[in-house]
């Protein structure tokens, strides 16, 4: 599209996390007028750590906010894998991209605190729940809780895995139960018993169990998941310490000690959901991106790089196509069967018999994660 349409192009971006903040910042750089809706009250810090690869770090070279991540965050070389006690199994650099051979290991509210920091003043708005979205075709109109309303000539939803844009406009379908939890953590290095020395990511794979250490060092920190099958689909399950203890029964005696150590009123309990590939991401003048399009399971660590590359590409697919229509089309054609396929390895986690040991009596497709 030439500068002057971008430039008169409004943009309503709804949610402020990965996808939508990358969205805001990739999209401003273009010229046009976006504005930035996020149902919370305030940004405060949640969840644990991330790997940002480095394709989504070149994204951040590009729109000129690399220092700005690059200084909240750890440089990592490779990532291991290993069994539960310890053994390795493999171990691998980075997938390079370019001259950018690191994956940079950061807290996700760093990560977020650190993209919200590089937009202007006043372009992102809190305290604005959407309820409901109305395509007319070359605009949208958004409305908010209390009644309020926003015309837009293009918007972006990046309200994640619960998306209102999604399930209002491209698909009803609900997200879906993987049969695992997700108990995770924030220590210090102090409280790791060794088992940090470096900046590089280590998963420990058991029966059932995998255990992520995530080094953030550059906090003096670790992130620590337990990953577990349970048939427990409550978004927010009640557990105890021994019910978290017995997820990691046989593995590294150091991880037991991490493990019964955790302070379990800061421990981030959740139940794990994603959801099927949506077949339709836009319309004329509405386009999904992050969760809100792909939502997948954590196990390849690709939710928020996924989401930062759907910001570029739809930046790329403005800059390049001759309307909106078509950059939304042509947007989807490079994102969806990437993200399609990363969705698919995300839900291969765990054996037939593995399966069978939490849901007895089902099959494999019966029960998640999908084989």
């Amino acid at each position: 599209m030439q500068h002057s349409e971008l430039k008169n192009l409004k943009i309503a971006v709804v949610g402020a996390g990965y996808g939508g903040a990358a969205a805001a910042k990739a999209l401003s750089l273009l010229g046009a007028q976006v504005d930035v809706y996020e149902q919370a009250h305030r940004i405060r810090e949640v969840g644990a750590g991330i790997g940002l690869r480095p394709a989504t770090m070149n994204r951040f070279r590009q729109w000129g906010v690399f220092e700005a991540i690059a200084k909240v965050s750890s440089p990592s070389e490779y990532f291991e894998i290993l069994t539960a006690t310890g053994e390795p199994i493999m171990k691998e650099a980075w997938p390079a991209d370019g001259a950018q051979r690191h994956t940079h290991l950061i807290h996700r509210g760093d990560f977020i605190e650190a993209l919200l920091g590089v937009l202007p003043e006043g372009m992102v708005h809190l305290g604005h729940r959407l309820e409901g979205v109305r395509d007319l075709g070359e605009r949208s109109v958004l409305t908010f809780a209390g009644g309020k309303t926003v015309e837009a000539d293009l918007v972006v939803g990046a309200d994640g895995i619960k998306s209102v844009v999604r399930q209002q406009l491209f698909s009803d379908k609900g997200p879906v139960f993987s049969g695992e939890h997700a108990y995770r953590a924030v220590i210090s290095v102090d409280d790791a018993h060794g088992m940090v020395t470096d900046d590089n990511l280590r998963m420990y794979i058991g029966r059932g169990t995998k255990v992520y250490l995530l080094p953030l060092r550059h906090r003096g920190q670790v992130s620590f998941d337990i990953t577990a099958l349970c048939p427990d689909g409550a978004w927010n399950p009640e557990v105890t310490r021994d019910d978290v203890l017995a997820t990691v029964e046989g593995f590294d005696e150091r991880l037991i000690a991490i493990t019964r150590g955790l302070d379990m009123a800061g421990v981030n309990v959740r139940a794990v959901y994603d959801i099927d590939p949506v077949e339709t991401w836009h319309s004329d003048s509405v386009v999904l991106v992050g969760d809100a399009a792909h939502s997948m399971l954590h196990h390849q660590g690709q939710g928020a790089n996924s989401a930062i590359e759907d910001a570029g590409a739809l930046a790329d697919a403005l800059r390049e196509a001759s309307s909106v229509r078509e950059a939304l089309a042509r947007y989807q054609a490079v994102r969806k069967p990437e993200t399609d396929k990363l969705q698919a390895i995300s839900r291969q986690g765990w054996s037939a018999e593995e399966i069978e040991d939490v849901f007895p009596g089902q099959k494999p497709a019966d029960a998640a994660p999908k084989e």
